[in-house]
C-alpha cells in the first residue's frame, strides 16, 4: 500500500518503516463524526491526536509519509546522533589521537538509533491508544470534511500539522546537478570527500561541522555577512572560529552564480565583487537555505483557511484558523520551527479547540538551541528586535573564562548574556555559548516563565563547579549595579555605627 522508502534499504530502516509506515497497513473505516481530524503525524500532530484520544475523544490522524515527521525521520533524532558521533571522533583526536573516523559506522549508528526510538511515533502504539490511523493524502473538501484515499472524514474540529519542508533557492544548474536536502541527508552510506553546504542557519552549520569532523573536507557558504543571522552576533562569530578551527571553509557574503556537474562531481560558480568568478568543488552539496510550509495540496480554499504559500496557515493567538473549526500547530503556522515549539503548540491547541479554552500561543516561552561545538541557545525577545519595539535594555555578559568549571574543562570560549528591561531586572531575553549550551537555556527559560527576575538567579545555589554558574553570575552582575553610591554610603555609615563608631 504505502510506496514509502527510505534509504539505505538495510534491516535498521526496515524496522523503522515497519513502525512508522508498516507495508501491509490498512486503513479503518471513517466513523461518524470525529471530535478531532489530525493532518500530519509529526511532533505537533501526534500531540495532539494522543492528548485527545486520552481525554476521550474520537480522533483521525492522517498520514501520507512517514509517522514522526521530519523530527524522527529526518532532523532532531538523525542530526544529534550523527552530531553525538563527529563530537567523539573530534574529542578522541583531540585528546589522544586516534584512528581516522569511520563514516558509515556512524551513519549505520544514527540508522539503528532512529529505529529504536521510532517505536514512540509508531502506528500500532496509536493504534493502541484508540486514534483512527489513515495513511495517505489527506485534503480538505470543505469547511466540516477532509478525504482521504476515497474516504470522507467528518469533523467537529481539526488541527493542520503538516509541518515544513526543506526550501531551495533558484540557483541555476542546481536541480540538474542534484543536491541533498534534510531529508536524503541520512540516506549516505560513504562519505563524500568534499561537501559543500548552502546555508548558514543551523542545520547548516551542524551539518558542516560533522561531515568536517568525519572526515569530509567541507565548504560553507552564506549569503549574508554572518553566521546565524536569528542569534545574536557575537555567537555567530565564535561559531564562525569554531567551524575555522576544525578546517571548515567558510564564504560569508557568498553570491553563488550557478552549478554544473562535472562527471560524479560539482561546480559551484561563485560571482565575486569585482565580476571574476570563483568556485566551488563537491562531490555533495548540502541545502539548508531555510524551511518553508507545507500547504500545497491540502485544499485550504475548500475549507476557508487562509494561509500564505512561504509564510503558512494564517491562525490568531489561540492558534485558530480563518476557519473557526480548523486549527493549526507546528512548523505550518509559527515562525519557531523547532519541535519542542510544535509540542507544546499542539497542547494549546487541545485546550481551545475541544474544550473552549483561551491559552495564548504568545504566552509560550520557547528557547531553542542550535547543536554545534559550542552550542548556541537562545530564549526570549533578541536586543535588537527590542529595541526595535521600543524595549530599552541593559545587558549583562559573564564570559566563560570567568567561571571555574569551564576553565578546567578546556572550554573558555563562550559566554551567558542577559538583557533586562531598563531599570527593571525583568528578563526580556538571554543567549549562551557553551559546549551544553541547551541545557544550561533553561534557567533563563523558567525565569522568563515565571516571572522571577534577573536577581532570583542570583539566588539559585547551583552545584560546584558547573558551567551553569555563567547563569547565576550575571544575576550577581545584576546585583552589583544595586549597590549605587547612595547605598554604598548609608550602608558604611550603618557599619561604622555597628562597631561603636571607631
Amino acid at each position: 500500500m504505502s510506496g514509502v522508502s527510505v534509504e539505505p534499504r538495510d534491516s535498521h530502516n526496515e524496522r523503522l518503516l515497519a513502525n512508522v509506515h508498516p507495508p501491509d497497513w490498512k486503513n479503518p473505516e471513517a466513523k461518524g463524526t470525529y471530535n478531532l481530524v489530525v493532518l500530519g503525524a509529526g511532533t505537533a500532530g501526534l500531540v495532539a491526536a494522543a492528548g485527545a484520544a486520552g481525554l476521550g475523544a474520537r480522533v483521525a490522524l492522517i498520514e501520507k509519509g512517514l509517522m514522526g515527521g521530519d523530527c524522527l525521520n529526518f532532523g532532531c533524532v538523525p542530526s544529534k546522533g550523527l552530531l553525538r558521533s563527529a563530537h567523539a571522533w573530534a574529542e578522541a583526536a583531540r585528546t589522544a589521537g586516534g584512528a581516522a573516523p569511520d563514516f558509515g559506522a556512524a551513519m549505520e549508528r544514527v540508522r539503528r538509533l532512529r529505529a529504536r526510538i521510532s517505536r514512540h511515533d509508531s502506528a500500532g502504539r496509536f493504534k493502541g491508544l484508540g486514534v483512527d490511523l489513515f495513511f495517505g493524502e489527506g485534503r480538505f473538501t470543505g469547511p466540516r470534511t477532509v478525504e482521504v484515499r476515497g474516504q470522507a472524514l467528518r469533523f467537529a474540529r481539526a488541527v493542520i500539522a503538516t509541518g515544513s519542508r526543506a526550501g531551495v533557492p533558484p540557483i541555476p544548474g542546481l536541480a540538474e546537478a542534484g543536491y541533498l536536502t534534510n531529508e536524503t541527508l541520512f540516506g549516505l552510506t560513504a562519505r563524500p570527500e568534499r561537501f559543500a553546504v548552502i546555508g548558514g542557519g543551523p542545520i547548516g552549520c551542524e551539518m558542516a561541522q560533522a561531515f568536517q569532523r568525519l572526515g569530509s573536507k567541507v565548504t560553507l557558504l552564506e549569503v549574508a555577512g554572518r553566521l546565524l543571522l536569528k542569534d545574536d552576533p557575537e555567537a555567530g562569530r565564535m561559531v564562525l572560529e569554531a567551524l575555522g578551527r576544525d578546517g571548515v571553509e567558510v564564504h560569508l557574503s557568498a553570491k553563488i552564480a550557478r552549478v554544473e556537474a562535472q562527471g560524479s562531481g560539482k561546480i559551484i560558480r561563485l560571482a565575486g565583487v569585482d565580476g571574476r568568478e570563483g568556485e566551488v568543488r563537491a562531490e555533495a552539496i548540502l541545502v539548508a537555505a531555510g524551511r518553508v510550509p507545507r500547504v500545497e495540496n491540502l485544499g485550504l480554499e475548500a475549507a476557508g483557511v487562509a494561509f500564505d504559500p512561504q509564510k503558512g496557515v494564517r491562525v490568531d493567538d489561540r492558534l485558530r484558523t480563518t476557519n473557526p473549526r480548523v486549527f493549526a500547530a507546528g512548523d505550518v503556522c509559527s515562525r519557531y520551527q523547532f519541535t519542542h515549539a510544535a509540542d507544546f503548540m499542539a497542547r494549546t491547541v487541545l485546550a481551545n479547540a475541544l474544550f473552549l479554552g483561551r491559552q495564548r500561543a504568545s504566552a509560550l516561552v520557547i528557547p531553542w538551541c542550535t547543536y554545534t561545538d559550542p552550542q548556541v541557545a537562545a530564549v526570549g525577545t533578541p536586543e535588537g528586535e527590542a529595541a526595535g519595539q521600543g524595549i530599552e535594555t541593559q545587558s549583562f555578559l559573564q564570559p566563560l573564562e570567568g567561571v571555574d568549571r569551564a576553565v578546567l574543562d578546556g572550554e573558555t570560549e563562550g559566554f551567558a548574556k542577559v538583557w533586562v528591561r531598563k531599570g527593571t531586572d525583568e528578563i526580556v531575553g538571554a543567549t549562551v555559548v557553551a559546549r551544553n549550551a541547551g541545557d544550561m537555556i533553561g534557567l533563563y527559560a523558567l525565569a522568563i516563565q515565571k516571572r522571577l527576575g534577573l536577581k532570583a538567579l542570583a539566588g539559585l545555589i547551583l552545584p560546584y563547579p558547573t558551567q551553569a554558574e555563567a547563569v547565576r553570575k550575571t544575576g550577581d552582575l545584576y546585583n552589583r549595579t544595586r549597590l549605587t553610591p547612595a547605598v554604598k554610603k548609608w550602608m558604611s555609615r550603618w557599619l561604622r555605627w555597628q562597631r561603636g563608631g571607631s
